[in-house]
């Protein structure tokens, strides 16, 4: 079906994010069943305006460049599509003849292109709709990974491990330190930082996800205990805690447009003040928080190369799986083995991804749930690539007499 393709990026950005657009771009410009390769300045809801591009115009320099720049490069959007929207766009899309339509993003975004796709199949204007993976929350089904996890995470543990070390040896000023992640409703990326950790005493020394209730006095009892072996404790937590009752501990009431709750500085107080709070109330050390929200979706000098290649990659599966014909469907990574690390790419159906989030097997958490076992290392270790290795003064005291 020789026609015109576009492709959007959604949600929030990832520093590999515009690696599978130029996966896109590249393997279109050279397809026999795409004509031209536009892309949607704003996601959908900039593609509702007509701010199209051409993207098979783009100078060598500039596709080249994507794979390495971070953040969105088509700029970004969280619209939630409503039904007096589809008649709009299956006219745009007949306007520019596009039967080709990708988008890269997380289980909303795949959400919206499958019912776009339906849609128009549905009334009879025949579009294949291809979804190609982000999040750097880790929380898309039916794939190993997502694209962006293992940069953001590697951002993550390298923020921890170098802030514990901080903390270490200011133990005699402050007791504690806090850590909060991004991870609504998983904790991949909380879970992730364990790899800071090389010996007993290093951070973190606790991990706090979504997949537990939150309980104020176990957490205040471990941070204690922590605080009395070690002179201090690093406690890692992600944004989406809840108690029991499912009131989030940031306290936070705003929702977004996809009626998500909004656990940024717009949602009331954060998780991380709160459980300084905690500590500080019951004990009355010093100590801080440190919340580094959209920073780890941007940070191109903390790149994973392998993470960078699997998102170009995706990039280019899924404009292979849109040239067979094949529609409704998301790219994804299938791993085969650990040891050695090896993938390969493969197809889920977009209905199996939309909406839902994927939450960490509770198979890779210790007994207790405030940390992770080794399932999880054996897991996370080949996506993240070598680390730093610091050194600590050895403890001779000297002796008198």
């Amino acid at each position: 079906m020789k026609s015109n393709a576009i492709i959007g990026q959604s949600g929030g950005p990832t520093s590999v994010i515009n690696a599978s657009l130029a996966g896109v771009i590249e393997k279109a410009i050279k397809s026999k069943e795409i004509k031209n390769i536009y892309g949607m300045r704003f996601g959908i809801e900039g593609f509702m305006q007509e701010k199209i591009i051409d993207l098979g115009t783009q100078s060598e320099k500039v596709l080249s460049g994507l794979r390495t720049t971070p953040s969105s490069a088509l700029g970004s959007s969280r619209h939630k599509l409503q039904e007096q929207d589809f008649p709009k766009i299956m006219k745009l899309l007949k306007k520019f003849n596009i039967r080709y339509f990708f988008m890269i993003g997380g289980n909303d975004t795949m959400d919206t292109i499958n019912r776009i796709e339906s849609y128009c199949n549905g009334n009879g204007y025949e579009l294949i709709g291809t979804g190609i993976p982000k999040t750097v929350d880790n929380d898309l089904y039916g794939t190993d990974h997502t694209p962006g996890f293992p940069s953001a995470a590697r951002t993550n543990i390298l923020n921890v491990m170098q802030a514990g070390i901080l903390a270490r040896d200011m133990q005699m000023v402050d007791k504690f330190i806090i850590y909060q992640t991004i991870g609504r409703d998983a904790g991949w990326l909380a879970a992730a930082t364990s790899l800071a950790k090389r010996k007993e005493d290093d951070a973190p020394h606790l991990i706090y996800t979504p997949e537990f209730s939150f309980n104020k006095e176990e957490f205040l009892e471990d941070a204690g205990s922590c605080i009395n072996k070690y002179g201090w404790v690093s406690v890692v937590c992600g944004e989406g805690l809840k108690f029991k009752d499912g009131t989030p501990v940031s306290a936070s009431r705003t929702k977004d447009k996809f009626d998500n709750v909004e656990f940024g500085a717009m949602g009331g107080s954060s998780v991380g003040m709160n459980l300084h709070r905690m500590i500080t109330d019951k004990y009355g050390y010093r100590g801080e928080f440190q919340i580094t929200e959209s920073l780890i979706m941007s940070a191109a000098d903390r790149t994973v190369n392998l993470d960078r290649r699997e998102a170009f990659l995706c990039g280019v599966e899924a404009v292979k799986l849109a040239e067979k014909g094949e529609s409704g469907y998301m790219i994804a990574l299938e791993r085969k083995s650990d040891r050695p690390y090896e993938i390969k790419y493969v197809k889920v159906l977009l209905s199996d991804v939309a909406v839902k989030a994927k939450p960490m097997p509770g198979e890779y958490f210790t007994k207790k749930g405030n940390f992770v076992n080794e399932k999880f290392i054996e897991y996370i270790k080949p996506l993240i690539g070598k680390l730093p290795e610091f050194v600590e003064l050895e403890n001779k005291v000297i002796k008198r007499g």
